[in-house]
């Protein structure tokens, strides 16, 4: 079974960066009638925290991205001590003793001499006696996992095609800290093994991590799953964002976009695929495709989610926002003011407009054909369509037409020079409202 895993750490809300990367996973899943894993990576004690495992389920969940099973990396620890020890035996995980201030120094030496900065293993040179020497001293050793030099590392990436990495090109990767604490690298490895993921779906931030990776699933005789590594998000300038850093799923929901509308732009981003702001997601499941991601950079607009965001609104059903609206707005109500809207909460302001009060545009030289309307109302039928007819008695007593007609009338009434159809406002004004309003205009 085709399995995906999302794998935030407790450190932060999610972000739009985040989001996309869970997006991908459940979608790919759900496009192969697999599952879709959330895994929080909370083994660095010091920077999880619990408010956050809530905060990522609740936007998972506000979301639409329900995972299929959870798991916790610090519920797992026996199970990496296990899998550490078997590598420490076999010889691929070596303790290392330089310090952070040494290996730096190392590094400006290299660079110095136009060298690439790679760890020289001198921590393999030691003898038995010259690590029981530093043991005795205090000196706690840091553990690198090793890396087989003898072939390349390859693979077929499903949105960057044939990958190469030369391992003898990249450092043997710190596994373990000094204090026995977890790095990322290793962990993941075995949790990916152990929880049957088919398929790691990340950015391409990922792709030297995934070359060191491939060879901790060969040595402890895990299948390689396939790998997708999407291009970063940029900002609307073109280039990286912090903002895209920051702009989380609370605050996307402050400024009252659905999440429907940040799935729909989500998954189109990176392809040439037109953003479709559907409500229902089968159509975007049933046409997602790693083939059709682009390695070039996916450009995040917000002014585009919000476009995205108001063409959505425009096609919600009432049922499937009377539980938002302000009290009073019934089916009729929001119809009228759909149209209007970029976001579901702005129907609280049209209907503060029907309701009333409103502050009325001072008529000016319209003064006497307010007082002129205010009577054709009196006199209209309300039952029907009461717009059309004051306007049409209001062109035969008048004379008027175009703006002339319709402008005035629109601003005595709702306060306003532009919104919603008056034709369906007007009813939800009511005879009494509508008639009081033209008199005091």
């Amino acid at each position: 079974m085709i399995t995906t895993r999302f794998a935030p750490s407790p450190t932060g809300r999610l972000h739009v960066g985040n989001i996309r990367t869970a997006l991908h996973n459940w979608m790919f899943a759900r496009a192969n009638g697999g599952r879709f894993l959330l895994r929080i990576d909370d083994t660095d004690a010091e920077r999880s925290e619990e408010r956050f495992v809530e905060a990522i389920r609740a936007d998972l969940g506000w979301l639409g991205l329900a995972p299929d099973g959870e798991v916790r990396q610090s519920e797992r620890f026996a199970l990496y001590e296990a899998r550490f020890g078997e590598l420490v035996a076999a010889g691929r995980i070596y303790p290392a003793y330089e310090t952070s201030q040494e290996l730096d120094l190392k590094r400006k030496i290299q660079l110095g001499r136009g060298l690439p900065p790679v760890y020289d293993r001198a921590a393999l040179a030691l003898s038995d006696a010259d690590r029981a020497t530093l043991d005795a001293d205090g000196v706690r050793p840091h553990w690198r996992f090793r890396l087989d030099h003898d072939a390349a590392v390859e693979w077929d990436d499903l949105v960057r095609g044939h990958q190469k990495f030369e391992p003898a090109t990249m450092s043997d990767p710190v596994v373990r800290r000094a204090d026995g604490s977890w790095l990322y690298m290793l962990p993941s490895a075995i949790d990916d093994i152990d929880l049957g993921i088919s398929h790691v779906v990340r950015g391409e931030d990922h792709v030297a991590n995934t070359a060191l990776q491939i060879q901790m699933f060969d040595a402890m005789g895990g299948a390689r799953p396939t790998f997708a590594h999407a291009a970063l998000l940029t900002g609307a300038e073109g280039k990286l964002s912090k903002r895209l850093g920051s702009l989380g799923v609370d605050q996307l929901r402050e400024q009252g976009i659905e999440a429907q509308a940040i799935r729909a732009l989500l998954a189109r981003l990176g392809t040439s695929d037109p953003v479709e702001p559907l409500a229902d997601m089968e159509p975007l499941i049933a046409s997602f495709d790693f083939a059709r991601f682009g390695r070039a950079p996916a450009r995040f607009d917000e002014v585009e989610l919000a476009q995205a965001n108001a063409r959505l609104v425009h096609q919600l059903e009432f049922d499937a926002v009377a539980a938002r609206l302000p009290a009073g707005m019934a089916r009729a109500g929001w119809e009228a003011v759909r149209p209007n809207l970029s976001t579901i909460a702005e129907a609280a302001d049209w209907w503060g407009v029907v309701e009333g009060p409103i502050d009325a545009v001072p008529a000016g030289e319209d003064a006497d054909y307010l007082a002129a309307a205010a009577v054709a109302a009196e006199a209209i039928e309300w039952d029907g369509d009461p717009w059309h007819a004051l306007t049409a008695r209001l062109k035969d007593t008048t004379g008027r037409k175009g703006k002339a007609l319709f402008l005035p009338l629109r601003r005595a009434l709702t306060g306003r020079d532009h919104g919603p159809d008056m034709a369906a406002l007007l009813p939800l004004i009511g005879r009494e409202r509508a008639i009081e309003r033209l008199k005091q205009a």
